[in-house]
């Protein structure tokens, strides 16, 4: 139990001795005390000082003197300024939590609750590889499902395959008529790298053959849809919805090269599913979801024969589900696939990672789910992240300018290895040990840069910030941890020596700091926000570097302090490697 949850109900039972008020515990406001004031944690009175008729110096200073009297070996001062009453809390209560906590094994962990969830992210499709907005979504979807876990939610990962559309028709095209029968095998390059490039050389292929129709007199919009090679894509994807032989014997052969690759990247990520959905089997699921609304009256048909819902009253507009030649759009296919998903799953939330351009589709989706009266459709949680851009701007895949998620980790390593071995503390390593370490350094940084900034926002990616050893950074925290470990493979713990009676400055602070970590991994569930650990995890390892610069641990002052100080740093290294694992980060023993 943290801190703050211990205080409330013994707030709560002041405010009804002392003023028969009736107060329920999680409505008592507690906050950490400002840095500019003295104490630990305030308790906000605002809301009691008109109610109760009493000035807020007085208010404060009778539930502080009624505390301090009741709890001595809790509170040991306490001061009123203005609405705030500021508690000191004993170092007893400091000492104590130090000694139940700094070998706990599930620390930030909660018991098991009825509440499933299931996460989908990930979500990519077979015409390209992964590239660095993917690396965003995969590891916010990855870490949430984790954090999830960890406060007790039974979790399912997974993810849809977007493995069929025009977009995938035009990279089987452009192989058919350029590939001369190349495989992965026969060029050595990555199977989901090779598919991609035919999607990017279909592109190239279009704009020339647009600009010979364009020079001959068609209008541009023409020429885009009239090109030879757009034509051919066009007719792909009606054969393959018609079940031609060959056209399925190809899409199934190009796709598989993308899965294996798909599946490399994964693995070296640190990405996994439960299930994997795929559109080609869901695409045409969400129909019955349409003759069920017509007969309800949810949905209408136009004269064209095309079915819609009028979703004006709600202030969006009216929303295609079915065209007039019957086909499915994308909204009607994730219809489907969300019943699909309930019945696998049962799920209490179900979670979409999903970028922040189809905040409109999400909210159609649920509220159409609603006027079906789905008994899941108020579980539908759109996860929105803001996208990931360069310094020279958004990325476009048919332009060439998406950073490749496998390039760019390849990059990465190359830094973090010219950077580790600039401090020179790696001579001892074996050449497995250091290719392990630049992994983990590596991925460490590109995770921990996309993960600390908050979902919502947009955020620019740049990789020679996020690799630095010092600042805001995964390396910086994995550089602490390994000290921390050196320390105490240094200095063990001695058996039978008492805590001391008083508490530094800096050790309580640092205690205080480790005590909310439960509490941080509890509000990073509730606000599906990931970069509040990432925050978290630097806090402690920045506070950690002050606390060790100011005070020895080899060289303490009695053999109590030196006792209290590793303890001190056992749970501050134990508190990192939870922290960043629910970010899916490791964190090296030794650099």
């Amino acid at each position: 139990m943290s801190i703050v949850d211990t205080l409330r109900p013994i707030v709560a039972d002041a405010l009804k001795e002392l003023y028969q008020k009736d107060l329920t515990p999680s409505s008592i406001a507690i906050n950490s005390t400002k840095p500019e004031f003295e104490g630990d944690y305030t308790i906000v009175l605002f809301s009691l000082i008109k109610e109760l008729k009493k000035k807020p110096e007085e208010l404060g200073a009778e539930i502080g003197q009624f505390l301090a009297d009741r709890r001595p070996n809790l509170i040991r001062s306490f001061n009123v300024i203005k609405g705030f009453l500021n508690l000191s809390i004993a170092d007893d209560f400091w000492t104590a939590f130090l000694n139940t906590s700094y070998t706990d094994p599930s620390l930030g962990k909660s018991e098991q609750q009825a509440s499933k969830v299931m996460v989908e992210y990930s979500s990519p499709n077979t015409n390209k590889p992964l590239h660095l907005g993917h690396l965003r979504n995969n590891f916010l979807g990855w870490s949430i499902a984790e954090i999830l876990k960890a406060t007790g939610s039974e979790i399912k990962k997974c993810c849809i395959s977007n493995d069929r559309g025009i977009h995938i028709s035009k990279s089987m095209v452009a192989w058919q008529l350029y590939g001369n029968g190349a495989t992965p095998e026969s060029t050595g390059i990555k199977g989901d790298h090779l598919v991609g490039d035919y999607y990017v050389l279909f592109g190239v292929k279009h704009k020339e053959q647009m600009a010979e129709l364009i020079e001959k007199g068609m209008s541009k919009e023409d020429a885009e849809k009239n090109a030879p090679i757009m034509k051919a894509a066009q007719q792909m994807l009606v054969d393959w919805e018609n079940g031609d032989p060959e056209v399925i014997a190809l899409w199934e052969k190009m796709n598989r090269w993308v899965y294996a690759g798909f599946d490399q990247t994964y693995k070296r990520i640190g990405t996994d599913f439960d299930k994997i959905y795929y559109e080609s089997d869901t695409y045409i699921l969400g129909k019955q979801f349409v003759e069920e609304g017509l007969k309800d009256g949810v949905f209408f048909k136009k004269e064209d024969g095309s079915v819609w819902i009028d979703l004006t009253a709600e202030g969006l507009d009216e929303k295609l589900v079915l065209r007039k030649d019957g086909t499915a759009v994308y909204i009607t296919q994730d219809l489907g696939l969300a019943d699909e998903k309930y019945k696998d799953f049962p799920y209490d939330q179900s979670i979409y990672v999903i970028a922040d351009e189809q905040n409109y589709h999400m909210k159609v989706l649920q509220l159409i789910l609603q006027k079906l009266r789905k008994p899941y459709a108020g579980g539908i949680y759109h996860m929105s992240y803001g996208m990931v851009e360069l310094p020279s701007g958004r990325m476009k895949t048919r332009e060439g300018t998406v950073v490749d998620a496998d390039d760019l980790l390849d990059e990465l390593v190359k830094v973090a290895a010219a950077k580790t071995e600039e401090l020179g503390k790696v001579k001892d390593f074996s050449e497995t040990e250091l290719k392990e370490l630049y992994d983990t350094i590596a991925l460490g940084a590109l995770k921990f840069f996309l993960l600390r900034v908050d979902p919502k926002k947009r955020m620019v990616f740049n990789p020679e910030e996020s690799i630095d050893f010092q600042g805001f950074t995964g390396p910086f925290i994995q550089y602490t941890h390994a000290r921390i470990r050196s320390i105490l493979r240094n200095e063990p713990l001695a058996a039978g020596i008492a805590d001391p009676e008083q508490l530094e400055p800096l050790e309580k602070e640092l205690i205080i700091l480790l005590e909310q970590y439960h509490t941080q991994v509890k509000q990073a569930a509730a606000e599906h926000n990931p970069s509040l650990l990432a925050i978290y995890a630097f806090s402690v390892a920045k506070l950690f570097n002050s606390f060790y610069t100011a005070h020895s641990v080899r060289n303490a002052a009695t053999p109590e302090k030196k006792n209290l100080r590793l303890k001190i740093c056992t749970l501050t290294a134990g508190t990192i490697a939870a922290s960043m694992a629910l970010l899916g980060i490791r964190v090296p023993e030794r650099m």
